[in-house]
């Protein structure tokens, strides 16, 4: 595939009720809705992004929170380019279990992930829990860039998959041609989405 036409798996992690969905669906529709059904299982959706010369096609799977689903999340994650770790900054507990998907996937995920970890409700500042800094430091310690998002005003949500998307870039430029598995290395056929479950 040329690089200045990459087809990218994302996958979206964290717990139930961060607005994962939520910035699915800012991003691909520029909606925002008070209240989303919860995710069964995950939902996948196709967007794609213009960046300079170069155009991306992110292929999302955005993952149900529920620790019932958790042991599904390997199918999603497998072979995915990038990755994008939830949490909400009002809740300490989804942003520890943000570090637990983090080591997961440094443990299992595809080798040189683009990793994104996303504070999200960040419109709601008055009940903050989650400090930006110690956000940041533990970001910076893993290798992963740091970004708080709000789904709701949309504020950082675009500016969230257009930093993937120049990582993945990068990465390809340095790494020629198959540095990089992007969509499991193959060509969408059509609408069937089961090409990414295998």
């Amino acid at each position: 595939m040329s690089p200045n036409n990459i087809s990218a798996k994302l996958v979206l992690l964290g717990d139930m009720g961060t607005g994962k969905s939520s910035l699915v669906l800012r991003f691909v529709k520029g909606q925002f809705f008070d209240y989303q059904e919860s995710t069964i299982g995950a939902a996948f959706f196709s967007q794609t992004l213009a960046l300079n010369e170069t155009t991306i096609k992110f292929e999302i799977w955005d993952t149900a929170g529920q620790e019932r689903y958790h042991s599904l999340a390997p199918m999603y994650y497998r072979g995915a380019a990038a990755a994008i770790i939830v949490y909400d900054i009002t809740s300490l507990d989804s942003f520890i279990r943000a570090k637990k998907w983090i080591q997961e996937l440094q443990r299992q995920g595809t080798p040189n992930m683009v990793m994104a970890l996303a504070g999200n409700k960040a419109d709601l500042m008055a009940k903050r829990k989650v400090e930006p800094e110690e956000a940041q430091t533990y970001a910076n310690e893993n290798g992963l860039f740091f970004i708080e998002t709000s789904a709701k005003t949309a504020q950082n949500v675009n500016e969230l998959f257009y930093e993937i998307g120049k990582r993945l870039h990068q990465a390809q430029l340095m790494q020629p041609p198959q540095g990089l598995l992007l969509a499991n290395g193959r060509k969408e056929t059509g609408s069937s989405n089961s090409c990414c479950l295998k």
